[in-house]
């Protein structure tokens, strides 16, 4: 579906210069950019030579019971094959951006500076998307990868994704063609990407993210309403990893991979008369007024105290009084005084959680009109597992071991053999 021909792909410019373009399936163009030293293309029908390979595969937003539901028969098979962990968990704030950069740093929040996809920058005095590469400073295992000599590439279909991400990878996707609005590719286009990347470059480690599963999820009012949507973009997703998979098989480096299936958060559903919005209850208090900074996220709230130092004690005390009488609010945290938590100090002052079935909305009522939402405790399980053909990963195994998007970094650089970073990881490897 993706056979490009081997000149498809010019050799390498100044890494500042070099956009790769070449026509996907249907006319959409793939753009390829990094330093590219001097390669060309290797024909897709030809076997690869026996080498580690690893690819960890994210479907965004899913559900672990929809890969057991009979929407993703054949996910759900790969699972069965390799090494299941039925025990998995996102982590706080349960985002995309910051359980991916978790995934590929193997650390909290508190060490990697991304506590949420959304968050208030005070140096800009804004509300804004952690969408830059140096909003992520913690080392990630693509770079330790690179300066272990190994070739690595990401395809990301989300925007923001793409950005934080930045030139970290040796190859990098820039994700086409974009839907409006969703901010990002359609799966079809992005496996197009994956597999065109394989043939070309063939790096020894990819980052992919699927990004339908979650994206219909957000339209999907009640989770029942709109659910042939959701079944739909399930089933396709499916299809879309099959012909990742196949593909890997046909060429050859199926046997000597691990392919690691996570996903970065699950998804909850609110009704429009289920939504919570705290900027006017805040605003209501003389010392609050005007002081408190609020970053929306989905079923999570960051609260930002801009007032005086001095108030600060207070204020977090008030901002989570506040908070927590307000109909479905589950948790109000103070983030410096929850230590467990490890947002860091780009979480703000307070972490605030809705219930299941409920949502944020602020700074207004009308801000979040999306029915399917994350962030807060409801969507904390995830599908993880080990699949591939290396004979690193244990066959037809369950283990009842917690793991979470930390543990893929680790898991990742132990196929490899690379050390762990300067302060270790937070997480484990799984293998």
């Amino acid at each position: 579906m993706c056979n490009l021909p081997s000149n498809a792909f010019e050799r390498a410019l100044p890494a500042s210069h070099t956009v790769r373009e070449v026509m996907g399936v249907g006319g959409a163009v793939v753009t390829f950019t990094g330093a590219l030293a001097a390669l060309g293309a290797a024909p897709a029908s030809a076997a690869a030579a026996a080498k580690k390979r690893a690819y960890v595969v994210v479907l965004d937003g899913c559900r672990p019971e929809e890969i057991g539901g009979g929407s993703m028969p054949y996910v759900a098979s790969l699972r069965a094959a390799g090494t299941h962990y039925p025990r998995a968990t996102s982590n706080p704030v349960m985002e995309t951006i910051p359980n991916h950069c978790m995934m590929m740093t193997g650390v909290r929040p508190s060490r990697s500076g991304v506590p949420a996809n959304t968050f208030f920058d005070r140096a800009a005095g804004a509300v804004r998307t952690m969408d830059q590469p140096a909003d992520l400073r913690a080392t990630t295992v693509i770079e330790q990868l690179n300066a272990a000599g190994r070739k690595t590439g990401t395809v990301l279909s989300k925007e923001y994704l793409y950005g934080i991400f930045g030139t970290r990878a040796s190859y990098q996707w820039k994700p086409g063609p974009i839907i409006p609005v969703s901010g990002h590719a359609p799966d079809v286009a992005t496996i197009d990407a994956a597999i065109t990347m394989v043939d070309s470059f063939d790096p020894d480690f990819m980052f992919v993210n699927l990004g339908d599963i979650d994206r219909f999820g957000h339209v999907d009012i009640t989770g029942t309403t709109l659910h042939a949507a959701r079944t739909l973009a399930l089933l396709d997703t499916d299809a879309q990893v099959k012909r990742f998979i196949t593909h890997l098989q046909d060429t050859g480096r199926w046997a000597d991979s691990l392919v690691l299936f996570i996903a970065d958060h699950s998804m909850d559903w609110s009704l429009p008369t289920q939504l919570i919005s705290l900027q006017g209850k805040l605003d209501a208090d003389p010392l609050l007024k005007g002081n408190v900074q609020i970053a929306g996220n989905g079923g999570a709230d960051l609260l930002y105290w801009t007032g005086a130092a001095g108030d600060r004690t207070t204020a977090i005390a008030k901002m989570r009084a506040i908070a927590l009488a307000q109909p479905g609010v589950l948790e109000a945290h103070d983030v410096a005084g929850t230590p467990s938590l490890k947002l860091g100090a780009e979480a703000g002052d307070v972490l605030v959680w809705c219930k299941a079935g409920w949502r944020f909305s602020d700074p207004n009522v009308l801000s979040n009109p999306i029915p399917g939402n994350h962030g807060h405790p409801a969507t904390y399980p995830i599908p993880f597992f080990l699949s591939g053909g290396s004979p690193m990963v244990p066959k037809s195994t369950t283990r009842s071991t917690l793991v979470s998007t930390i543990d893929v970094a680790p898991t990742v650089a132990k196929f490899f053999g690379v050390a762990s970073p300067t302060g270790g990881w937070d997480g484990a490897a799984r293998l």
